[in-house]
């Protein structure tokens, strides 16, 4: 048996092998569509490139690798992997869903999936029994994202995948804003893991990926199936680039928790901050879970200035520096964001407020620039 790779070896050597053609020990860009077949159906393993490419093939075992799961799945983008899961279902169906969640996760809920007749129920997860009135024999998924985004709430995986085996219901985590550094809730018993690959594990900015992360071999064929079938896979390239990003997370995530702890730090104290949304905190309702499932808690934080309006939320925004203001999280540089605007515009008003994303406030990406000067930055801007 091969001896398993702690986290830090597995992120540059989990799946991975010199090439077998020429001992390339970065896994080359096998930018083609097709393949050499000696007679029909002879093939190495590839024939059509929308079904399997050795590039894509390297990433998918990458994060298998890392998530501590069996199989992984790579898509154009984190939507295209979402879409994936909920094509899993049939008119009739019923998914309940975290309330807190990102306005394209909401939208391709609301938008796209209802009208197919899946029944989506958004829920407050804050308590395991909230989410068990809302399952019945119609109930397939639970989708969970922990931290949340933007409101940084955090669901006690354990708990809920407990619920979902009680009730033969698959638990998705969408884990994100965590990365497999922080967090991997496979461990804690959900049966899919999805990520915004784009994020925290390409983490340069410069690529769009989905991922999927499951244990399950029955699971896996369907997932793959319909992976295959609809098409929305990722080019080559991409997939090198988010293998490239993967080989350095353990180290940009050490950094983004440790600037994410210290900026936090500062807003909490800066008297023109009225809330400071970061799961670290003692005081923070859910900090005794994320302490149990994270093993930090990121560079990802939500704040609303005292007396806070939408003008003066976006008179911070554009007086930033060094923080770009721009869609999109986890990357190696600072990004601040206006949820109501921006990432969560697509949720209607008096439902993005019921969770918390008011006009006021401010997310952010931190990224792992000198700390200093990215608080000095906030504070120049906040005035």
């Amino acid at each position: 048996m091969e001896k398993k790779l702690r986290f830090n070896s597995a992120t540059i050597h989990g799946g991975q092998s010199p090439d077998k053609a020429y001992g390339a020990v970065m896994h080359p860009i096998y930018q083609t569509s097709t393949y050499a077949q000696s007679t029909p159906g002879g093939h190495q393993g590839y024939e059509y490139s929308r079904t399997h490419n050795p590039t894509r093939s390297a990433l998918e075992r990458s994060i298998a690798s890392i998530e501590n799961g069996k199989y992984g799945l790579a898509f154009a983008s984190g939507m295209a992997a979402m879409d994936t899961v909920l094509k899993l279902f049939n008119p009739g169906d019923e998914i309940i869903s975290t309330n807190d969640l990102y306005g394209g996760s909401y939208r391709l809920f609301t938008k796209i999936f209802e009208k197919y007749g899946l029944k989506i129920q958004f829920v407050n997860m804050d308590k395991p029994e909230i989410v068990a009135q809302y399952l019945n024999d119609k109930t397939r998924l639970i989708w969970i994202e922990t931290p949340t985004n933007p409101m940084m709430n955090v669901v006690d995986i354990r708990a809920i995948a407990a619920l979902g085996k009680a009730n033969n219901t698959l638990v998705a985590v969408d884990n994100t804003f965590s990365s497999p550094y922080l967090q991997q809730p496979l461990d804690f018993g959900a049966d899919i893991v999805m990520h915004s690959a784009t994020k925290y594990l390409a983490g340069h900015s410069d690529t769009v990926m989905g991922l999927l992360v499951v244990n399950d071999d029955a699971l896996e064929e369907q997932l793959a199936f319909i992976q295959n079938s609809t098409g929305a896979v990722p080019g080559p390239m991409d997939c090198f680039l988010t293998l490239r990003g993967i080989k350095t997370l353990h180290l940009r995530m050490e950094r983004h928790s440790e600037n994410g702890a210290e900026v936090a730090a500062f807003l909490q104290q800066h008297l023109k901050i009225e809330k400071v949304y970061w799961p670290g905190f003692t005081d923070h309702p859910y900090h005794d879970i994320a302490k149990a499932q994270m093993k930090a808690f990121g560079g990802m934080l939500s704040f609303i200035p005292k007396g806070g309006d939408l003008k003066s939320a976006i008179k911070i925004v554009e007086h930033l520096k060094i923080f770009t203001l721009a869609e999109s999280l986890g990357g190696v540089e600072s990004l601040a964001g206006h949820p109501a605007s921006m990432t969560h515009a697509s949720i209607p008003k008096e439902i993005r407020e019921k969770s918390g994303v008011v006009d006021s406030l401010i997310r952010l990406s931190v990224g792992i620039e000198d700390v200093q000067d990215l608080i000095e930055d906030l504070d120049q801007a906040i005035g």
